[in-house]
């Protein structure tokens, strides 16, 4: 099965959509209604796909999250300061005291960012110009000159790299790959919202197709009653038949009315149902016509090419096999969080001369962009649990999990395989039970019409006619059953198969 792309609109593959009619007086006819066309109204209009974008958008909004712990970050700081300060010394016992006072401005500026990467690798830099002066007296005297140069700046750049713990992607990227697992996941999560939506649709698609053709057929099996009642009428009036025959008859005619209400009940239950399911909180029409009737159809696959089929193209299957990646993913990450800390750094750091104020920060940049005043600095450092009991436990956990998920994985497979396999046969099954009944039925067409022969001739009685009448009801109704349970055997095995709305013509994007 091709994989069909994923988007948050749905484009469907075809344009048969229902239409209300309008009759020469203005007033509106039922909708007429093909099964493709319900399909997509139930696409359109069904919360539930609303629901199943956004579960989808939000497990997606989990893998940006995820892809943020990677992010650059950018930090920046800037302070201003004055600070007064004073001192009293004696140069010798009981020599004079002499005093100062001095004030020290600064500003102070730093901007820095770091980096973590996916292999287990950590860069930072800081950027960090300064302007610092002070001015001063003694005993009140004229201020001294500067002290300190006014203008002066570092540049640091440190990379880390984990050797051992959180070492390389499968360590230090699991939660961003599992987020990732999770979005394909979400993906095929919103794929199987769609086929089962589908798949309700058609079934409640048939239910009105069953509940609107039992009604003809209920209501055939009463003309038939009534015209055997005025037959009969006619004969007693003639004294050609015994009275007591024509309540037979009525008893007929009123059982069949009461067919017809019980009918007519179940079929604007079924409408009710197929335009929940159409119209949720949209117009909805008047009433529905079905206009598809189920078709029988040759398999063109045997069992062992339905099985093969479904295990290649269940959503449920690649779901599960999603799940399993991820949990091996955790437990190998869950492993290496099992090994010794050890980390190697190495650092550079860039110094400028201070500057007098005529040359500024210009002087200083200059000196770090050239690296005039470098400085090295590289090393290891080493942490050693001594029982590291939270990791352990963290990978016995990931091991169940892991565990779980395959066993969970091999017990989908023999469930959908067995799917598969019933699917398959119940179709080939109701394919023989739709020729069986409909035999069934011409038989019993032709029995009640050679009874009613033989009853117009005098050589049958009423309650044998009846009888057959009551044969041919149970047999119209024994092959619409079963034509209907073929449509959905076909609707199911199709969904086993995993290829639903490719039989369906359907694009989900």
């Amino acid at each position: 099965m091709t994989r069909l792309p994923i988007f948050p609109a749905l484009l469907v593959a075809f344009s048969l959509v229902a239409q209300e009619t309008p009759k020469a007086d203005g007033a509106k006819v039922a909708t007429q209604l093909t099964l493709q066309g319900a399909i997509e109204t139930s696409l359109k209009n069904n919360l539930q796909v609303q629901i199943a974008v956004e579960t989808r958008d939000f497990t997606r909004a989990g893998l940006t999250i995820e892809q943020g712990a990677f992010d650059w970050n950018l930090t920046s700081s800037l302070s201003l300061s004055k600070v007064q300060d004073a001192s009293r010394t004696q140069n010798f016992p009981g020599g004079p005291f002499s005093s100062s006072e001095t004030t020290s401005f600064s500003r102070n500026f730093t901007l820095g960012s770091t980096k973590a990467f996916g292999w287990g690798g950590n860069l930072s830099l800081n950027y960090a110009p300064t302007y610092r002066f002070t001015k001063g007296t003694v005993n009140g005297g004229p201020e001294s000159p500067f002290t300190t140069n006014p203008y002066d700046g570092s540049f640091s750049a440190t990379y880390s790299q984990s050797l051992l713990k959180g070492f390389g992607r499968d360590a230090t990227e699991s939660r961003l790959i599992v987020a990732r697992k999770s979005a394909q996941a979400a993906d095929l999560a919103f794929q199987k919202a769609i086929i089962d939506l589908v798949a309700s649709t058609e079934s409640l698609y048939w239910d009105v197709v069953y509940a609107q053709r039992n009604l003809e057929n209920k209501q055939q099996a009463l003309t038939l009653a009534q015209k055997q009642l005025k037959e009969n009428q006619i004969r007693v009036q003639v004294g050609t038949l015994a009275p007591i025959e024509v309540t037979s008859s009525e008893a007929s005619v009123a059982q069949r009315e009461q067919d017809i209400i019980a009918a007519e009940a179940q079929l604007l239950n079924a409408k009710d149902a197929l335009i929940r399911a159409l119209y949720p909180s949209s117009e909805r029409p008047a009433g529905l016509e079905p206009t598809d009737a189920p078709s029988i159809k040759p398999l063109e696959l045997n069992e062992a090419a339905a099985e093969k089929q479904a295990l290649a193209n269940r959503i449920e299957l690649k779901s599960a096999r999603l799940d399993l990646e991820s949990k091996q993913v955790l437990e190998s990450a869950a492993n290496n969080r099992t090994l010794p800390q050890l980390d190697a750094y190495a650092t550079y750091n860039g110094n400028a001369a201070s500057q007098i104020p005529s040359e500024g920060l210009s002087a200083v940049n200059k000196d770090l962009t050239k690296g005039a005043y470098p400085g090295y600095t590289v090393g290891l450092q080493f942490a050693l649990p001594i029982q590291n009991r939270a990791a352990k436990g963290t990978q016995a956990q990931a091991r169940a999990n892991r565990r779980q998920s395959e066993w969970s994985l091999r017990d989908l497979e023999l469930g959908i395989t067995l799917e598969a396999r019933q699917a398959f046969r119940n179709v080939e099954a109701s394919a023989k039970g739709v020729a069986a009944a409909e035999k069934t039925r011409i038989f019993r067409e032709k029995d009640l019409e050679a009874e009613q022969k033989k009853f117009e001739n005098g050589m049958s009685t009423n309650f044998l006619v009846l009888s057959k009448q009551n044969d041919l009801d149970t047999a119209k109704s024994s092959e619409l059953q079963s034509q209907i349970t073929y449509a959905k055997a076909i609707t199911a095995l199709e969904k086993a198969l995993g290829h639903l709305l490719e039989a369906r013509k359907l694009e989900v994007k």
